[in-house]
């Protein structure tokens, strides 16, 4: 008898394997062969990027339960089955050639998971994921819409995403309360901002913590003191695109 895993950290394991391969060929061939899984599971997808010839894939999974069941039902992963947290793996020293990414991410810490990845922007070409519909489209929303978000203007920097698809509960097993969703990014050709990243990264939380209020008032907190006759002042964050965020970032740092 097979033992299966237990559902871990918000996981719900994708059972129809027609998803699965569509998944699997929504990665792009790059020129980089490595590929890491986060979250294999049960491994259905990772059957079907095995049968890719040109990923050499790797498999990050924290769960013991789950490390032993995919040792056991696929050997052919061997020392590329790493039992560890992605959340924790230094990827530039891992894949100091670069590593794309792929999963069926779980829900809880899914924006973790894409933080994670800007931290390694450099060393991760591609992103693959499905996670909840309503984040996925976050993420790949443009500005202007309510959906659009500190997350969005984080990646949008410097990846292209696409929303791909629409995945229904009932492939899941637990089956989750919401669909979810499959998004593509790929690294685009920015390797560094205009400005001062990190004054960027302060200016975008600070508008979309107070995204009701207009870039006027939410900046205030930041810079008491700043001239506020900047034509952005009168919008909210939400209509502002990375570079009107890098301009902006730029006139703020001449008011210093």
């Amino acid at each position: 008898m097979k033992v299966r895993p237990k559902k871990q950290l918000g996981q719900h394991f994708l059972t129809d394997l027609s998803i699965a391969e569509r998944i699997a060929g929504s990665l792009l061939p790059n020129g980089c062969p490595d590929c890491l899984e986060v979250g294999p599971g049960m491994g259905v997808l990772t059957r079907f990027l095995l049968e890719r010839p040109d990923i050499c894939l790797y498999a990050a999974e924290v769960d013991g339960e789950s490390v032993d069941y995919l040792r056991r039902e696929l050997p052919a992963l061997g020392d590329r089955l790493i039992a560890g947290d992605f959340l924790r793996m230094n990827l530039a020293e891992l894949f100091p050639d670069g590593v794309n990414v792929i999963g069926n991410f779980p829900y809880n810490i899914s924006s973790q998971i894409f933080f994670r990845v800007l931290e390694f922007r450099d060393r991760v070409p591609q992103v693959v994921g499905m996670l909840q519909r309503e984040v996925a489209v976050r993420l790949a929303e443009p500005p202007g819409s309510r959906d659009y978000g500190i997350l969005s203007v984080f990646l949008q920097a410097y990846y292209d995403i696409e929303y791909l698809f629409t995945v229904p509960e009932h492939v899941f097993d637990p089956p989750p309360k919401v669909k979810s969703g499959m998004i593509r990014l790929v690294r685009n050709g920015v390797e560094k901002l205009d400005c001062d990243e990190d004054l960027f990264r302060r200016i975008v939380k600070a508008t979309f913590n107070q995204r009701r209020k207009t870039i006027r008032n939410s900046l205030r907190t930041l810079f008491p003191h700043i001239r506020e006759d900047h034509p952005f002042f009168s919008l909210r964050p939400e209509q502002l695109s990375v570079a009107d965020f890098v301009e902006l970032t730029h006139w703020t740092e001449r008011q210093k």
